[in-house]
């Protein structure tokens, strides 16, 4: 029993669906806070299927010098489920992605450019991220990886499901004051995430001259003097915000939570740990984060 619970845990987390969990439930979370309605199961089915295909495509093709990492060696014992998977989720995004052109034509047709704009520069950052031929790959740049990312990560999750909304009820998308913080909200969280993940991959990044933030300033620097403040920063922002707009104590006090596991796992990793528990508990983050902006605002 227990190498079958294992080896789902190894599906799950190694095999992305897990990220694509993840996305759809920060989704959610911003579709509440922003009153927006919830978006149709097509649209949840896409984000899961793009953010899975995404993530497998990249390790799939992955030839970084990672060598002994476990998930590149599970990669290479399961070629076979990966490619199935990737295929038939990116099959059914494909299908889902023309489905959903074909329903809101008159709406696309009457978008401003800056919309055009917002929904394209988001999957763009993403794929200079991994590298659009051999000329451009962000991930040369160790500093800039974890922005990247969660610049991606905070516009797609944030403002699509508003902009499809409007799209859908051939609307203009406005940017104001709640959209805006909820998107710098979540592109700082999974940002300090990613300069996490970051330090499992210290010793290959620092024999490749890689800069990340744990290579340039070393691990307790990077906790203590970029980590916790960027979390400090972005808890006093909501905080503040919550206050003058008379947020009710639960609501912030669930809010908050995310943002105080955020710290505590940045000091647990002052201590090796395994590439699962940046899986689980790491990225298990955003998931929290997403339970809990919902239930506050439920």
């Amino acid at each position: 029993m227990t190498a079958i619970i294992n080896r789902w845990i190894r599906i799950i987390f190694f095999g992305n669906y897990f990220y694509g969990i993840c996305a759809i439930a920060l989704s959610v979370e911003a579709a509440l806070q922003q009153q927006a309605p919830l978006q149709t199961f097509s649209y949840y089915t896409i984000l899961f299927c793009v953010t899975v295909v995404y993530y497998s495509w990249a390790y799939i093709n992955d030839r970084s010098g990672y060598p002994s990492n476990e998930r590149t060696i599970w990669y290479q014992q399961h070629q076979q489920l990966l490619w199935y998977s990737l295929v038939v989720l990116g099959i059914i995004a494909l299908g889902l992605i023309l489905q959903t052109i074909l329903r809101y034509w008159a709406g696309i047709m009457g978008m401003r450019w800056f919309d055009f704009f917002l929904l394209l520069v988001f999957p763009l950052s993403a794929l200079f991220y991994y590298g659009i031929g051999a000329s451009i790959n962000i991930r040369r740049f160790g500093w800039m990886k974890p922005f990247f990312i969660g610049f991606a990560w905070a516009g797609i999750v944030t403002w699509y499901p508003v902009i499809l909304y409007c799209i859908e009820h051939q609307t203009a998308f406005q940017l104001n004051t709640i959209n805006e913080l909820l998107f710098l909200k979540n592109f700082m969280f999974i940002s300090v995430l990613c300069i996490l993940f970051d330090i499992k991959d210290y010793a290959v990044d620092a024999n490749r001259n890689l800069q990340t933030f744990i290579v340039r300033s070393g691990l307790r620097n990077t906790i203590f003097f970029i980590v916790i403040p960027l979390c400090l920063i972005g808890l006093g922002i909501y905080i503040f915000y919550a206050i003058t707009h008379s947020f009710p104590l639960v609501r912030i006090g669930v809010n908050i939570l995310p943002f105080i596991l955020l710290m505590l796992a940045s000091y647990s990793l002052k201590k090796r740990k395994s590439l699962l528990y940046y899986l689980i508990c790491i990225d298990g983050l955003m998931l929290v984060k997403g339970v809990c902006g919902s239930l506050a605002m439920l």
